[in-house]
């Protein structure tokens, strides 16, 4: 009884505690800072470093320049990994999460490259079908963002060839390869393009197929940018 009654008295105290405590909703202030799109930069490093590979399977560079080609893509690392920073900051989980994921590809592919470790075509091989499968599950909730899709879709193809190519040392899977990744360097070129003319002008100039939440993010007013604000990461108490 006695337990019973110091804890009715503890919880009765609490109670009248919290009636004193301010309203601190009202004192609350989310600051929110406008930043220009990170994804140009995103796409044209993917065009880029995509066409330096693509030169390298296609034999248009010699073996040898492999050290080279490595060297020209290792900076896509830092570049990507920045663009992923800034796409968290501006709260796009999918942007972010692809161009982190990038970042880590070009870094692991230079570094194999230069080095010329051992057996280091198959260890991509099996990195390129791993990275088809992350791939797979990207397209699969980049639906509003074509242009996104777009990069993606034309990226599956690639990493598949060069998956099987690693495995199998199959010269013409090689060579299928370089096709398709310059055909991922054309379509990451139109689409940072268009992004960027996009920021630029203020409005949408070359087709970039926005649907659903996308669409609205961009042409809604600032009520729809704020709605659920405070169930987002980094005001809520947990990821």
């Amino acid at each position: 009884m006695a337990a019973e009654a110091a804890e009715a008295a503890g919880s009765a105290g609490a109670a009248a505690l919290r009636r004193h405590e301010p309203d601190l909703r009202a004192m609350t202030r989310i600051t929110l800072r406008p930043m220009a799109s990170p994804m140009p930069l995103g796409f044209f490093t993917v065009a880029i470093a995509s066409a330096m590979t693509a030169c390298l399977q296609l034999g248009i560079f010699e073996s040898e320049a492999r050290r080279a080609v490595a060297l020209c893509v290792l900076p896509a690392f830092a570049l990507q990994l920045l663009v992923s920073i800034l796409a968290f900051s501006a709260r796009d989980v999918i942007a972010a999460t692809l161009m982190g994921v990038f970042a880590g590809s070009w870094l692991a592919y230079a570094l194999v490259l230069f080095s010329g470790a051992a057996d280091g075509p198959r260890v991509l091989g099996v990195f390129n079908l791993a990275f088809l499968c992350f791939g797979a599950l990207m397209v699969a909730v980049t639906g509003p963002k074509l242009a996104l899709r777009l990069v993606l879709v034309a990226s599956l193809p690639r990493w598949a060839a060069t998956g099987v190519a690693g495995l199998t040392d199959v010269e013409w899977l090689t060579r299928v390869s370089g096709v398709l990744g310059l055909v991922v360097a054309l379509v990451s070129t139109y689409a940072a393009f268009a992004l960027m003319v996009e920021d630029m002008r203020g409005e949408e100039v070359l087709p970039l197929g926005r649907s659903g939440p996308a669409r609205t993010a961009v042409e809604g007013d600032l009520a729809v940018q704020l709605r659920n604000l405070e169930r987002q990461a980094g005001v809520r108490r947990t990821l």
